[in-house]
Parts: C-alpha cells; structure tokens; sequence
C-alpha cells in the first residue's frame, strides 16, 4: 500500500511538470492603477492558488478558534466533575 502511495504521488508530480513545462511562455496579467505583471502562466496560476488558499484558511480560522475554546472549557468542566459510577447492562 505504501508503494501505491508514492506510485501514485510520482505520477501526479509527472503530470505536474509536463505541465509546468508546457504553460512556460509569459502573460500579462493587468491590475487597476496601470500596473501590469508579465511572469510565466504556471507560476500566476500557482500564485493564484497560493491566495485561494491562504484566503480559505483565513476564513476557516474564527470557526476552529471557536470550537477549540469550547473544546478547551468542555475538558476544563469534565476535570472538575467527580467520576460517574460505572453502570454495567446485564444482557
């Protein structure tokens, strides 16, 4: 399984570079106030992504801030509680 693994990260990676290497020649992407940026259409589309995901990340976090503070004080309260009796079912 673990040979599947890295079979199949090596073939993404071929994929990838082929890619890569056929997306090399320069584009120009134009931004408000005149400004322009010419850079290799794999490294605007990776730059791109870059952002996407940071941005997603970004708008997760205030959710798994939440959650690990009401995690936090669950745990804080279950400390403090005394040990339920054990209750066994006799089947």
């Amino acid at each position: 399984m673990r040979y599947l693994g890295w079979l199949i990260k090596g073939v993404i990676f071929i994929l990838l570079l082929g890619f890569a290497l056929k997306n090399s020649e320069q584009v120009t992407v134009h931004y408000y106030l005149d400004y322009v940026w010419e850079a290799p259409l794999v490294l605007v589309l990776l730059g791109f992504f870059a952002i996407g995901a940071i941005t997603g990340l970004l708008a997760i976090m205030p959710h798994l801030i939440r959650q690990r503070r009401e995690l936090g004080r669950l745990r804080k309260s279950a400390r403090k509680q005394p040990d339920a009796p054990l209750i066994q079912d006799n089947l």
